[in-house]
This record gives C-alpha cells, sequence and structure tokens, in this order.
C-alpha cells in the first residue's frame, strides 16, 4: 500500500495529489480502477467504484446526488479531517482492493424508469421516437427522465422533448455531446 502522510503545514491540494495515487491498484498483476479522485468547489472527494459493495461501517461513504443510487463518496475539506479519517481511508481502500482480487461486482439492481406523460404522449405520436428511446441503454434512457422531471411545466417537458429528439434518434443521451 502506498504510504500516506499528512504534515500540518501541508495544504488540501498536497494531501489530495498523495491520494490521486490510491487511484489505481496492481490487483494480482493487473491494473485496477478502484476509485475516482477530484477537487469539487471547496472540497476534495474519493469516490470508489462498485460503491454497492462497500460496507461503509464508518458511515463516512455520500452520497454525491438525489440521482446516484448508492453512497460511494468520502468529501475532505481540510487536512485535519483527512488525518483522522486516515485509518478509515485505508481500511476502505483494502476492502476495495479484496473485492477486486476476488473479482467480486455488484448484482445489477433493475430499476423501473417511470417515464413522464409528455414522453409517452410523444412516443404514441411518434413510433420513430419510441424505437430509438427503448434502444437507448438504461443509463441514457434514465438521463432524458431526469431532464424532463426537472421542468416543472409540461409546455417545457414538451420542448425539451423536440429539442433532443435527434439526439435520441442518434442514440445519444442527454448529456453527450
Amino acid at each position: 500500500m502506498h504510504s500516506f502522510t499528512v504534515s500540518p503545514f501541508s495544504g488540501l491540494l498536497q494531501v489530495a495529489d498523495q491520494l490521486r495515487r490510491f487511484r489505481y491498484q496492481r490487483v494480482d498483476g493487473i491494473q485496477d480502477r478502484l476509485l475516482r479522485t477530484g477537487n469539487i468547489r471547496a472540497d476534495f472527494r474519493l469516490s470508489f467504484f462498485n460503491a454497492a459493495l462497500m460496507t461503509d461501517p464508518d458511515r463516512i461513504l455520500e452520497r454525491q446526488g438525489p440521482n446516484t443510487a448508492h453512497a460511494d463518496a468520502i468529501r475532505l475539506t481540510d487536512t485535519a479531517q483527512v488525518a483522522r479519517v486516515e485509518p478509515v481511508i485505508r481500511a476502505y481502500l483494502a476492502e476495495a482492493v479484496a473485492y477486486a482480487k476476488a473479482g467480486t461486482l455488484p448484482v445489477k439492481e433493475h430499476r423501473d424508469i417511470n417515464l413522464p406523460d409528455e414522453l409517452i404522449d410523444a412516443m404514441d405520436a411518434d413510433p420513430e421516437l419510441a424505437e430509438a428511446f427503448r434502444a437507448l441503454t438504461p443509463g441514457r434512457q434514465k438521463s432524458y427522465v431526469i431532464l424532463l422531471n426537472g421542468a416543472k411545466a409540461s409546455a417545457t417537458r414538451i420542448a425539451r422533448i423536440a429539442k433532443y429528439r435527434d439526439d435520441i434518434l442518434a442514440g445519444k443521451g442527454a448529456t453527450d455531446r
């Protein structure tokens, strides 16, 4: 395991550079991606891949947003906090490495997507749109549902469907470029 030291003089960005070394671990001769690191606004985050497997006994993993399925991130805001949670970070990394060594992956959970009425109506009126939407991956379908449900007014949802119709036909998600 990499050394992880925090001095009273190190800034959060220096700590972030140290933690970035944890992003990849060599597991049984292969490079396995265990976590993502990044600075977001005034904090630094460690986000675990396959977070559904993590036991989180210390309850420090957080959901990154309302549409996140599992708590997957540790949010760090200062070097003192990093020093306090260093043993927990090490334990969580060891847990992630153990899952990677065992080849354990989380069970895919099928979740029904509740389509907005405007999208259902648009697909009923436009079979080409309906076929293209059903061909999208579940994640891309969900991206459109989130986009459409973000609008309060029905007229806005209808306008967004018209705006994104070509992207749906092209097989793109709402956030794809």
